[in-house]
């Protein structure tokens, strides 16, 4: 099997560290094409030399002066590229045939819609592609299969799905007896914390997951449940099926990573350990399976396996998520908009813990009903939105 190529947008957050970790396990099958990062130059400095990308770009054009310099000064003879539009070159490079897209937030929609384009394998852990563009980058996926063009989902509960049924799309689920989806959920840090309590909330605690080692917006996204909200909009367009479809179930222990139930009354479960790499391996072998380093599951170490209900009043942000998507796609692209600024102002602490759902319901009050299809008129709605979060954070300071 020739060695495949790969670029990781988005490499020195948790997913790009843990792909790398990977790759390394199978230097005859993969090599590092092009890596991307924002600003973190020590750590994209770090892996340059590590991999010898033939690319590496840098958002921020001061940091792609500083790495280009550093990269120079111990002779590598990686390119450095800067600005945004250098992430769709790099992710759309003939020699490139993975795409790992790990950017967070809506920064990942243009350089993830010209992989899809480019007919690349696009192993998708930017669920704003989704939330923001569904019909349009389907389409993208759909239209390009004759170039080569697949998505295969790395967030955790996606990928399960994916592993728990026939890669069936386009409404073709019922023909498999696919009754319901079961979108597991650790419930975060505050799973049981009294409600009344929450305002008080810092951003040290919601950045401490009690399973999964994750970025701090992430992070914060699993503690309002908002994580589970954007991924059940994500799921609806992946799978193609509706919202009321898709049942979230908080699963404390992160054991099992989703499930299917059939309409003969089965219901297959992917389990593992709460570690990225196994779905990582999976996208990067399919479909045959490759070594992640990830220990195996010991069952009986779990001991116990525990389901809830979630709570609307406690996670009112995974309500919101499920409102959004019956509205239309104008409406996910608020949400999705507004909850990046109200988490980031959060972060930043501007305001409460439970100020992030008001942000996003002042915001999605604001957008226009139905579906935009084309790109300039996504980001203008992104932007709009924004916009109004923006100000709904003023007025809470």
């Amino acid at each position: 099997m020739s060695s495949k190529g790969i670029c990781i947008l988005g490499a020195t957050g948790t997913i790009g560290v843990n792909t790398l970790d990977v790759l390394a396990r199978h230097p005859q099958q993969y090599h590092v094409v092009a890596l991307s990062a924002n600003s973190n130059v020590e750590k994209l400095a770090e892996q340059c030399l590590a991999v010898q990308p033939t690319y590496a770009v840098m958002v921020e054009v001061d940091a792609a002066t500083q790495l280009e310099k550093r990269l120079k000064e111990k002779s590598c003879e990686t390119k450095v590229l800067a600005g945004k539009q250098a992430l769709e070159t790099i992710a759309s490079l003939p020699e490139v045939d993975y795409v790992m897209a790990a950017i967070v937030g809506a920064a990942g929609l243009l350089p993830n819609l010209a992989a899809a384009e480019a007919g690349k394998r696009v192993m998708l852990a930017n669920k704003e592609s989704l939330v923001m563009s569904g019909k349009l980058f389907m389409d993208a996926i759909h239209n390009n299969r004759h170039k080569g063009a697949e998505l295969l989902p790395i967030d955790s509960e996606h990928n399960a799905i994916f592993q728990s049924m026939p890669s069936l799309i386009n409404g073709e689920q019922h023909k498999a007896g696919v009754e319901k989806i079961l979108l597991t959920a650790s419930g975060g840090p505050f799973r049981t914390r009294d409600v009344s309590t929450l305002k008080d909330v810092t951003p040290e605690q919601a950045v401490a997951h009690p399973n999964w080692v994750m970025g701090q917006k992430i992070s914060v996204d699993s503690a309002t449940m908002m994580n589970k909200g954007l991924e059940v909009i994500e799921a609806c367009w992946l799978f193609d099926v509706p919202e009321d479809q898709i049942q979230v179930v908080i699963h404390p222990q992160s054991m099992i990573h989703s499930m299917v139930s059939y309409n003969d009354g089965s219901v297959l479960a992917q389990l593992g350990n709460p570690d990225m790499r196994t779905p990582i391996a999976y996208a990067l072998g399919y479909p045959e399976r490759i070594e992640s380093g990830v220990k195996p599951l010991d069952i009986f170490e779990v001991a116990r396996l525990d389901f809830e209900k979630p709570d609307f009043e406690r996670y009112s942000c995974l309500q919101l998520a499920y409102d959004a998507h019956r509205l239309g796609g104008n409406a996910t692209i608020a949400l999705n908009a507004a909850n990046e600024v109200a988490v980031e102002a959060f972060l930043n602490k501007k305001i409460r813990f439970t100020d992030i759902p008001f942000v996003i319901e002042k915001a999605l009050e604001q957008a226009p009903s139905g579906t935009s299809t084309k790109i300039g008129d996504i980001l203008a709605q992104d932007l709009n939105s924004r916009t109004h979060a923006y100000e709904s954070v003023k007025q809470l300071n």
